[in-house]
């Protein structure tokens, strides 16, 4: 009598734990190990040619060594750093493509919309599958009609007679 009352103990046991909610993406970090996200490289210090012409330091204000990944984003994208100012207007090289790009309107909560549809298709597609016996990746699960296979657009790219850098081996 007592087996089938442990085996029913454990049952309920890890029908509990499948309940656990943890979201797409497991993002805890394995083990102890160090958080490599939390050190920023900064930029090396250079000696300024005049020290007679440099400006009085601010407290609190921005160092030319500080990182700054917005603007050294845009200008390794080829981009103008100076124009990440919101007070600035649209540099002359780029008037082009925002009106390209905004001809059919701009709708001012795009990210919000965007945000909100996502989160919706997310809990559709999380509905049925939470009960899960051993860790699975549900971001890939959730997101899998609308990924791409680097391998079959590298074929079909190389078919058409476009040279392609090699990848690693298909597994």
């Amino acid at each position: 009598m007592r087996m089938p009352r442990s085996i029913i103990a454990l049952t309920f046991v890890v029908a509990a734990a499948g309940c656990s909610d943890i979201g797409l993406r497991n993002l805890e970090p394995p083990g102890p190990g160090p958080d490599e996200f939390s050190v920023l490289p900064v930029k090396p210090l250079t000696q300024p040619q005049d020290y007679a012409f440099l400006p009085a330091p601010t407290p609190g204000g921005a160092n030319l060594t500080d990182p700054n990944p917005v603007a050294d984003a845009v200008v390794a994208l080829g981009g103008n750093s100076t124009a990440l100012n919101p007070n600035t207007a649209v540099p002359s090289s780029d008037a082009a493509l925002v009106t390209a790009s905004s001809r059919y309107g701009v709708p001012s909560n795009t990210r919000q919309v965007v945000a909100q549809e996502d989160a919706d298709f997310r809990k559709r597609q999380g509905r049925w599958t939470r009960l899960r016996l051993f860790p699975v990746d549900r971001y890939a699960q959730a997101y899998s009609r609308q990924a791409i296979d680097p391998y079959q657009q590298t074929e079909a790219f190389r078919r058409q007679g476009y040279e392609t850098p090699s990848s690693p081996p298909d597994e």
